[in-house]
């Protein structure tokens, strides 16, 4: 990845997390928090990668209340950034959060390590 697109991700993830932050009025949306954004050369789609807190059920919700809005999301960004062409945003989950959270609940109950080989 270039430079130049790497700064347009880390430009598109402050600014969708700000959007966010300050609250989109889709009741779906629970807390999130923008981790990475992965824009396409051709300024065509970005995939954004979210942590999302809560159940199954609330953690889907917040991903549809998301997609729904994109196209809000992509004015803001339209708005703020000054692209040749504002990409198709499409949100996927960062289970990054919940697999740290996950090692963390095993090594407090203090189950023994697995054996290494």
């Amino acid at each position: 990845m270039s430079g130049r697109m790497r700064r347009v991700d880390v430009a598109m993830r402050e600014v969708l997390g700000e959007a966010i932050a300050q609250g989109l009025k889709d009741p779906r949306i629970g807390f999130v928090t923008v981790t990475d954004v992965e824009t396409s050369g051709d300024l065509q789609q970005a995939r954004v990668y979210v942590s999302l807190l809560g159940d199954d059920a609330e953690r889907q919700a917040s991903l549809d209340g998301l997609n729904s809005a994109h196209g809000v999301l992509q004015r803001r960004i339209a708005d703020k950034l000054r692209l040749k062409r504002t990409p198709t945003l499409v949100f996927h989950e960062d289970p990054t959060a919940r697999r740290a959270a996950r090692v963390d609940e095993i090594l407090e109950r203090g189950q023994p390590e697995p054996p290494v080989s």
